[in-house]
């Protein structure tokens, strides 16, 4: 008996498929990373095998999971498939008001960088952290924000690793990220050497932002991690989750790529989408849609830009 495979179907959209899977060894994929929580119901295990199964080259592996196993089984597992380590989630979270609060968090951000550094990873992704409760001194949370990136520069460099400031869309200035735009983002890692901090580009939280193709190119060689994820109507309850799938919302993902790709970048580019509908479907089916709406959206600028160099 005979049959024919279906075609393949988007997650979460469930819409068929508008480009065919891209098999492993595909040239289009060299660049291409998981990140860990766009399929949150994986362990670190899961992920790997993954990524190998699909043949993606990276992946932006998180403290969590990794905390799970332990560094060095971690560690090993990836060496053992294979896999480049595009960023390490997350360090930051430093803006508290308490002087000993920023004592732990800074030690807590230096374990991190061992992690880094460790996993063989380029950077530590900072998430510079919200308003302390009852407080809404939002210059003097951005303040601290950059005293504490200033103090570990020095101990990022130590290790051989970069430092990269995520600015955070403005609704989550309160709770997550008082750095709310990549000028900001900006401001605060030009006063430190370019080769201990730089800037994470993550479309969903930067595109909407004025002049954002005017500030990629003045971030220059200190993009050191480019994050793709979509912006889609109507955001669900929690704004946390609120990305969704490259190509499902409104973001001009050529453009940024495009822009992002002119300044030199030639690093992985992570899928981080945070959606609890994308959660639910099935692991495999996940990475199989992000792989085909990279190669259809992200990938095509990259390699116009690399033609044109």
């Amino acid at each position: 008996m005979s049959g024919t495979l279906a075609a393949p179907v988007d997650v979460p959209s469930g819409a068929p498929a508008r480009v065919p899977d891209p098999e492993p060894g595909d040239p289009r994929l060299a660049r291409l990373s998981l990140n860990q929580r766009t399929v949150a119901g994986w362990s670190l295990r899961g992920a790997i095998d993954g990524c190998v199964a699909a043949g993606l080259p990276a992946i932006g592996v998180w403290r969590e999971p990794l905390a799970e196993v332990g560094v060095d089984t971690g560690v090993g597992w990836l060496r053992d498939a294979g896999l480049r380590v595009s960023s390490l989630c997350r360090g930051g979270f430093f803006t508290s008001a308490d002087g000993g609060a920023r004592r732990r968090a800074h030690e807590e951000n230096l374990r991190a960088l061992d992690e880094t550094a460790a996993l063989g990873a380029p950077t530590l992704v900072l998430v510079p952290g919200g308003l302390p409760d009852g407080d809404r001194d939002l210059a003097g949370a951005r303040a601290r924000a950059a005293e504490a990136v200033a103090a570990l520069a020095p101990e990022a460099a130590a290790r051989g690793v970069r430092l990269g400031i995520e600015p955070m869309h403005p609704i989550f200035a309160a709770d997550r990220g008082v750095v709310s735009s990549l000028r900001q983002a900006l401001d605060i890692a030009e006063q430190l050497p370019a080769d201990q901090v730089g800037v994470v580009v993550d479309t969903f939280h930067v595109w909407w932002e004025p002049d954002v193709l005017e500030q990629i190119a003045r971030a220059g060689d200190r993009i050191v991690s480019y994050q793709v994820g979509d912006w889609i109507t109507p955001l669900p309850p929690d704004a946390l989750l609120s990305r969704g799938m490259v190509g499902d919302g409104h973001i001009d993902f050529t453009a940024l790529t495009a822009a992002v790709a002119a300044t030199g970048y030639v690093g992985d580019v992570e899928v981080e989408i945070f959606n609890a509908d994308l959660w639910a479907a099935p692991g495999d089916e996940v990475v199989a849609t992000l792989a085909r709406r990279y190669v259809e959206l992200v990938q095509p600028p990259l390699e116009a830009s690399a033609t044109q160099r």
